[in-house]
């Protein structure tokens, strides 16, 4: 007998139709292209069609354009199918440029058949999410919802339900069976509309269609015993995992033979994720250390003559999944304390040099770190490597401090762009820089990279608090 998944991942029950919408624009913006400059068709326009084709349709699938975008934003998803777009033109130009063919296509009619593709992609989006939200107004298409539980998960769901009215969501109030001093976990004016009875009760007449479950995973019990009952009903049931809500890093299933299972702890950098980011690394890099040469050369010489010692100091630092790698920097000290023990620097630091000095406060003392991140150690944007000493010190001072180690180390990062950086004197800054840390690798991407890049450029060199 074959064994069906107990999970499936979530798509739109529009997908397949946005994706012939999708294909069907990119060809009439060809088509558009070929009738205004009245080129002939021959092999050359058929390569490119195929490579904008498939590249779309790859890079769409990479940026999840096709999800459920009853629960998600009209600008979304047109940035998504946008940067889809952009990204395919892109790569054929590219090898139109590697293997000489730009003289071989015409590139005004490119130029048009791109402004097309831009044009209808949006228009026919447009167009479908206007009737749908102006029959939404009307009342048509609205489901109704209501959350089982009056937890903080709870609470949170409620503030995105009521924030995006174009999801067609009526809300229809909060079931639970608890105190009022046990509900919420918070102060709130949030009011509880009936019992978790009631809500079954509701679900099992029509009146609602979308059911949330956000009780405590320690109910186990009964959140077992609501979707028994509900089990004989057509209301869509959904579970909100409230136990550790905030600390889920990268939440997806997965599957062991036929057997289920949900990452709780995972690294979001994987399959063409893990790709993209690595493609980033080493383009960036390579051009960053192409353009600094002569600066690092200067900076090696300012080291060597004004204080002796090695030029680059390396030191142990703990990478992607806590292995232990060598982090290069130019040498800032007088010391290179590299053993169980080490003292972080401090304000008038006896240890420091004079070059040593402002190459710490520019943050000039890490540029060696590109080679690094040409070498696959670390990242251009990722959590700041600590000391061997000082991880061992706080991954029991601070909860999930280890997680920081589901990405590879950055030369820049979210946590340092916010302010910390620098010294962690007291047990609040590390935490800080951990939570930071921890909202840059659940929520990464691509474009979430480049404006840490471009923030670093204006604001992460300097900090008050790096000596």
């Amino acid at each position: 007998m074959n064994s069906s998944r107990t999970f499936k991942p979530s798509s739109s029950s529009d997908a397949n139709f946005y994706r012939l919408f999708d294909l069907l624009s990119l060809y009439t913006s060809f088509q558009i292209a070929n009738f205004i400059y009245n080129i002939h068709f021959n092999s050359a326009y058929l390569a490119a069609a195929l490579s904008i084709t498939i590249s779309y349709m790859y890079c769409a699938e990479i940026l999840s354009t096709y999800r459920s975008w009853r629960a998600g934003k009209f600008r979304t998803m047109v940035f998504c199918s946008w940067s889809s777009l952009v990204i395919a033109f892109s790569l054929m130009f590219i090898i139109l440029f590697v293997f000489k063919l730009t003289d071989v296509l015409s590139r005004k009619e490119l130029a048009i058949w791109f402004f097309f593709s831009l044009v209808l992609l949006f228009i026919w989006r447009l167009v479908v999410h206007l009737y749908k939200r102006n029959r939404r107004r009307l009342g048509l298409n609205l489901r109704n919802v209501a959350i089982v539980g009056a937890t903080e998960g709870a609470a949170y769901l409620h503030e995105e339900i009521m924030k995006n009215n174009e999801l067609g969501f009526k809300f229809m109030g909060f079931y639970d069976d608890r105190k009022p001093e046990r509900l919420f976990n918070q102060a709130s004016n949030y009011t509880v509309e009936g019992t978790i009875q009631s809500a079954i009760d509701k679900a099992r007449e029509g009146t609602i269609n979308i059911l949330y479950i956000a009780l405590p995973l320690k109910a186990e019990k009964r959140i077992a015993d609501i979707l028994l009952q509900l089990g004989n009903t057509t209301v869509d049931v959904h579970v909100i995992p409230d136990f550790l809500l905030s600390n889920l890093i990268h939440a997806r299933i997965e599957h062991v033979g036929n057997l289920d299972t949900l990452s709780v702890f995972e690294s979001p950098l994987i399959g063409a994720q893990e790709f993209i980011k690595r493609t980033e690394d080493i383009i960036v890099s390579s051009i960053i250390l192409l353009l600094i040469s002569p600066l690092l050369l200067v900076i090696a010489a300012a080291v060597k003559f004004t204080s002796p010692g090695n030029i680059i100091f390396k030191q142990d630092r703990y990478g992607l999944d806590g292995r232990k790698i060598k982090v290069w920097k130019f040498r800032s000290m007088s010391v290179t304390e590299n053993s169980d023990v080490v003292t972080q620097a401090t304000k008038n630091d006896a240890r420091i040099t004079k070059v040593g000095g402002f190459l710490r406060r520019t943050s000039l003392d890490e540029l060696p770190q590109f080679i690094n991140v040409l070498k696959g150690d670390m990242s251009i944007v990722g959590p700041r490597p600590h000391a061997v000493a000082h991880n061992e010190e706080y991954r029991s001072k601070v909860d999930f401090y280890m997680l920081r180690h589901k990405a590879k180390p950055g030369i820049t990062g979210w946590a340092q762009i916010n302010g910390w950086r620098g010294e962690t004197d007291t047990l609040n800054k590390m935490e800080k820089r951990v939570e930071f840390d921890l909202h840059y690798i659940k929520h990464w991407s691509l474009w979430f990279d480049i404006k840490i890049i471009f923030l670093t450029i204006f604001k992460g060199f300097k900090n008050a608090n790096a000596y």
